[in-house]
C-alpha cells in the first residue's frame, strides 16, 4: 500500500480506496487495523453523507469512501489497511434507487453505483417502522451493509408482487434469482 501507512484521517482513508485493484472494492473484510477513534461522519438516513456537519458534495468522494465502509459487531467503520474509524449511519449506508426486471432477477442501482442483483446472497426484506407502522424495505448489498429501498423503487416491487400462501398466511412478494421474497400482507393497502 506504500505511503497510505504515511496518511492519518480522510487523507489514508482516500489513498487507500484508490488503492483497489481495477474496478473492484478493496478488500476491507481482510484488513485488522486498530481502531483509530472516531471521525465526524454521519450517513444520514435519506443517503446523504455528511462531514463535520456539511454535506459531502463530491459524488465521487461519496463513492470513494462507500468502497471502504465496513460493519463491524460495534458499529460502521471507514476502514484502511492501518487504520478504523467509527462512522455514524443514521440508518442504512445506501439507498437503492432503482430496480430493472432482467432475466437473472431483480437488479438494484444504489445511490453510490453499486449494481445488486436480489438473490440468495442479496435478500430483501422489509422491516416496520414501530412509530409509524409504515414498511421499511432493505436490501443487503454486500457484507452486513444494507441499502433502503427508495419508496418509488418499493411501490415498484410492489406492482411486481404475486401472492403467495405463507406460514404468516397470505403474503404478497417478488422472485429474483432463485429466492422469493414477502414485501408484504396480501390485500394490504397500505404498501
Amino acid at each position: 500500500m506504500g505511503d497510505t501507512t504515511k496518511k492519518p484521517g480522510l487523507e489514508g482513508v482516500i489513498a487507500a480506496a484508490k488503492q483497489a485493484p481495477g474496478r473492484g472494492l478493496p478488500p476491507v473484510h481482510l484488513w485488522n487495523p486498530a481502531h483509530c477513534g472516531e471521525i465526524d461522519i454521519v450517513i444520514r438516513k435519506d443517503g446523504t453523507w455528511f462531514h463535520e456537519g456539511s454535506p459531502i458534495g463530491r459524488e465521487a468522494l461519496v463513492r470513494l469512501f462507500s468502497t471502504v465502509l465496513r460493519k463491524d459487531p460495534d458499529g460502521f467503520h471507514l476502514v484502511t489497511p492501518v487504520e478504523k474509524m467509527k462512522i455514524t449511519v443514521e440508518d442504512a449506508p445506501f439507498i437503492a434507487t432503482r430496480v430493472d426486471h432482467e432475466a437473472d432477477g431483480l437488479k438494484f442501482l444504489t445511490n453510490v453505483g453499486d449494481e445488486v442483483v436480489a438473490g440468495p446472497e442479496n435478500e430483501i426484506r422489509v422491516e416496520m417502522d414501530a412509530a409509524t407502522g409504515e414498511p421499511r424495505p432493505y436490501l443487503h448489498v454486500r457484507r452486513g451493509l444494507d441499502a433502503l429501498i427508495a419508496r418509488p423503487v418499493f411501490y415498484e416491487l410492489v406492482e411486481l408482487a404475486q401472492e403467495r400462501d405463507t406460514p404468516e398466511g397470505p403474503r404478497l412478494g417478488v422472485e429474483s434469482n432463485g429466492a422469493w421474497f414477502p414485501v408484504g400482507p396480501a390485500g394490504a393497502h397500505q404498501l
